[in-house]
């Protein structure tokens, strides 16, 4: 049942994704209602947090089991004893899942309120606390100490500084003020730190501020996936083309056991300086980051032999990752898509600029995977269609692990060819809450299921780079 109310579009996107997700192919195969009942279903998910936490142990320095023991301890502080699992995927053996309790219903509401951004109130969701720099507003009295209700402006449309908002809002929890008002808007300076420490939030999940920092990475489970579909293999050169803010770097470097080389690439120097801040904290010497625009990371003349960086020869790489820049509709939380049409769609042809330079860059042999963290066709389905036909020394393989869907119908690809795409589509269960309860009486097997849909939506499109004869 819905705790929230579903994302809203402009409305030029929204006729845009109505007619994406009512496309004759998908209307033949699943009939109209069923077309739309998996739209509407999908646009409920979207406005909620995924139902479970997904950490990666940085293997490289400890094991699994270990960062386990250490991470239940923390959260058994975290949430005052409540015996929340800790869960191993069996396919992803990296990473561990842990339930997020809630939507809470039974929350009072306090008279002092703070409001925050939307971008910060979609952090509270998924356990964070609220810092400074993310209150927009709160009552006229609120002093240190005192206790708050948090509300997110999702539309953006309060002033900061403002003593009360009457827009929409919607409620994230309470929390501990650590400041009060005058601290908050001081006129100093914008103040960093805590602002509100959550105490009862809407949704239950861990803080992970300053915990285990050089053993675990903060990820979405398909980006998880994407790099154990990469496979790179020690001593292999890689390249992750759009790489900020390293977590799928900093990945594949520890499944080579940061033997080889993996060039990271991101075209704006502070993202660049988080991947090697990433890198350095999860103590990862095989990659070298570069602050460089991957549509141009070909070269189209001789290299000098030492040099490292880019631009790059043809048929540089063993295996390339494109996690392409996107239209960002399959993050969760979301509840007001605030981009344009023209935005939205503007992803496509940068997309098709970096895949072919991909595509050059990769020797024969060599494995090629593009990601999107987006629901449209065109950024996806429609993406391989056209690298299929514009490309003939490309072949969709087979992904391993394939935990996501099939594919989306509607691209003109054929069934076979859908089967080996990994759409990660939040629809395909029903939207959920949890309990302490309904947790304690599930089967592990069933909490794995779930966290494997309940996730944000992604998509992954494999392929092989034939031999030239």
């Amino acid at each position: 049942m819905s705790f929230f109310p579903k994302i809203s579009f402009q409305y030029e996107v929204e006729e845009y994704l109505t007619k994406v997700f009512r496309n004759k192919e998908l209307i033949t195969a699943l009939g109209a209602q069923e077309a739309e009942n998996k739209y509407q279903s999908l646009l409920s998910h979207l406005s909620h947090p995924p139902g479970f936490t997904t950490v990666r142990v940085n293997t490289h320095l400890a094991s699994v089991k270990h960062v386990k023991k250490l991470l239940f301890e923390e959260i058994q502080k975290q949430f005052k004893g409540l015996c929340v699992p800790i869960l191993e995927h069996p396919k992803l053996q990296d990473i561990l899942l842990i339930p997020v309790i809630g939507p809470r219903r039974d929350l009072k509401k306090h008279v002092s309120e703070v409001i925050v951004g939307a971008q910060c109130g979609y952090a509270v969701l998924r356990g964070a606390h609220v810092y400074v720099p993310g209150i927009v507003s709160t009552s006229r009295f609120v002093k240190a100490g005192d206790t708050v209700s948090v509300y997110s402006d999702i539309e953006g449309k309060c002033k900061r500084g403002a003593k009360e908002f009457d827009g929409v809002k919607v409620f994230l929890g309470n929390g501990i003020s650590e400041l009060s008002r005058s601290e908050i808007f001081s006129s100093t300076g914008p103040l960093k730190g805590l602002g509100i420490r959550m105490i009862e939030p809407v949704y239950l999940s861990p803080s992970f501020d300053n915990v285990l920092p050089s053993h675990l990475f903060l990820q979405n489970l398909p980006s998880v996936v994407v790099s154990h579909v990469l496979n790179p293999q020690p001593g292999e050169k890689i390249l992750d083309m759009c790489a900020a803010p390293g977590g799928k770097t900093t990945h594949l470097a520890t499944l080579m056991h940061d033997q080889g080389e993996v060039i990271a690439m991101d075209k704006i120097a502070n993202k660049v300086k988080k991947i090697k801040q990433n890198a350095e904290l999860l103590q990862l010497n095989c990659i070298k980051a570069f602050c460089y625009d991957g549509t141009r990371a070909l070269s189209v003349e001789n290299r000098e032999d030492k040099q490292v960086g880019p631009p790059f020869l043809p048929e540089s790489f063993d295996r390339i990752l494109l996690d392409a820049p996107c239209s960002g509709m399959g993050q969760r939380p979301n509840m007001a898509y605030c981009s344009t049409l023209k935005e939205v769609t503007s992803y496509l042809p940068l997309q098709r600029k970096l895949f072919t330079v991909a595509v050059k860059l990769l020797k024969p042999g060599g494995v090629l995977v593009y990601s999107t963290c987006t629901i449209t066709l065109a950024e996806n389905e429609e993406q391989v269609a056209w690298a299929l036909k514009t490309f003939p020394c490309l072949q969709l393989h087979p992904q391993e692990p394939h935990i996501g869907g099939e594919g989306m119908k509607g691209a003109g690809l054929s069934l076979d060819q859908l089967k080996l795409l990994q759409r990660f589509d939040p629809s395909a269960m029903t939207l959920q809450g949890m309990d302490i309860n309904s947790l304690q009486d599930s089967r592990e097997d069933d909490l794995i299921s779930l966290a494997n849909k309940d996730c944000i939506g992604f998509f992954i499109a494999k392929f092989i780079k034939l031999n030239s004869k």
